[in-house]
């Protein structure tokens, strides 16, 4: 059965991609700890962190640091954290977002009531941050869609 994840990739689901390669996927996560919070996820239904193989684990973790720097610089942050917790989804999924503090760092600070024009325009910013910072080819035509 497909996971919730995968029927966002295949568009059964909307979502707000801001990356797209062979091998994963980021999207704007629905429920951001952060302005900015992405989630990448690989094309294929990996049910954990410890099932990865490691030429897919390492893929993840570099367009993870390569999202991370952009998100550090558009929304001006000391940091860029990354968190991989997977209870919600199992589909492996590393959580992206802009840091300030440690004490930030917990899904307790996830914010659900975000209304859907706050999480488009966050999510193009991070397109328009990748952009910049020469990714535009793993930026997605628009934003509903993983295709390049």
């Amino acid at each position: 059965m497909a996971t919730l994840f995968s029927k966002i990739i295949d568009g059964d689901i909307p979502g707000r991609f801001v990356w797209a390669d062979d091998v994963c996927v980021a999207f704007a996560t629905i429920a951001p700890i952060t302005d900015g919070h992405v989630l990448v996820v690989p094309r294929a239904e990996i049910v954990e962190l410890t099932d990865a193989p490691d030429d897919v684990l390492a893929h993840l973790a570099v367009v993870a640091r390569t999202i991370g720097s952009a998100l550090q610089a558009e929304w001006d942050a000391p940091r860029a954290a990354l968190l991989v917790a997977g209870f919600e989804v199992p589909h492996l999924h590393l959580h992206v977002l802009p840091a300030w503090d440690e004490a930030s760092l917990t899904f307790a600070n996830a914010r659900t009531d975000v209304p859907a024009d706050a999480l488009d325009a966050a999510a193009e910013r991070v397109r328009t941050a990748l952009r910049s910072a020469g990714q535009g080819a793993h930026v997605p035509r628009a934003l509903g869609s993983p295709a390049l």
